[in-house]
């Protein structure tokens, strides 16, 4: 190996020997790569972080990980401020022993992201992204629904995802939605995940809808539910005055998110 390498490069090549020998040491690594262990622990540290692969005792193995790349990942980026915000609020609604419902979609993912931390939490998703959020996370159970998975989505629907959804319970359920109109009606621009939507909110003691201010005052394709029907709607703080006061008037419990 080059004693040159930089570190890039030499995070590739021991990616590649765990390809091909499934584990090394930090010894042998720091031998090959003529660097110091410390170097090393460094490195597989990074790795690990990733997600590519797991620390052993003086050394590493390659991860089994399911390595998703969906073609929602430019509309994870839209609105990413907001997106956050409203997960940092969210998580705050689930305590430790709680059995959660995370709906498909970039912003409860971003939820998926902080709820990794959490202890002793059951998290019930159709979401292949979600799932791969939380799959190296040893105090948290997930439980992926099975069903249909389409092509370019990152979701299980269908009446198999369905009917396995109705063996579960949960204390509270969190849904994007692709539009929410004045008069509170939830809308969803997919027509096939449309049911999916209305069995998740009837499994949950708890729920709440997530949705940053510009999908307010918008229709989409497929009427879902209502507003009125659901414990809160999480919001940011650029919502327009006229559409905070036509929800307000009807009912709607808004928690709305000061943006940093």
């Amino acid at each position: 190996m080059a004693e040159k390498m930089s570190g890039k490069a030499r995070l590739s090549q021991i990616r590649k020997l765990l390809e091909s020998d499934r584990s090394v040491s930090i010894a042998e690594l720091a031998r090959q790569f003529a660097v110091s262990e410390m170097t090393i622990r460094r490195d597989l540290d990074k790795l690990e972080r990733s997600g590519q692969v797991q620390r052993t005792h003086g050394g590493a193995i390659l991860a089994e990980r399911m390595d998703f790349v969906f073609d929602f990942l430019a509309r994870r980026k839209t609105n990413i401020a907001a997106k956050q915000a409203l997960a940092r609020e969210a998580v705050k609604m689930v305590k430790p022993g709680d059995r959660v419902i995370l709906d498909t979609g970039t912003t409860t993912l971003e939820l998926a992201h902080l709820l990794k931390e959490m202890k002793k939490i059951t998290i019930i998703t159709p979401s292949l992204a979600v799932a791969s959020e939380l799959q190296f996370s040893p105090d948290i159970q997930t439980i992926l629904l099975g069903g249909l998975l389409r092509r370019g989505q990152a979701d299980l629907t269908g009446m198999i995802a369905e009917t396995v959804l109705d063996m579960f319970t949960a204390d509270i359920a969190f849904e994007g939605s692709d539009g929410i109109g004045l008069d509170g009606t939830l809308y969803n621009s997919d027509l096939d995940y449309s049911n999916m939507h209305q069995k998740i909110r009837q499994r949950a003691e708890r729920f709440y809808i997530l949705a940053d201010s510009s999908k307010i005052g918008k229709t989409q394709l497929v009427r879902t539910g209502s507003l009125k029907t659901v414990d809160g709607l999480i919001t940011d703080s650029r919502i327009e005055p006229a559409h905070r006061q036509a929800l307000e008037k009807i009912g709607v419990k808004l928690i709305i998110v000061d943006l940093i």
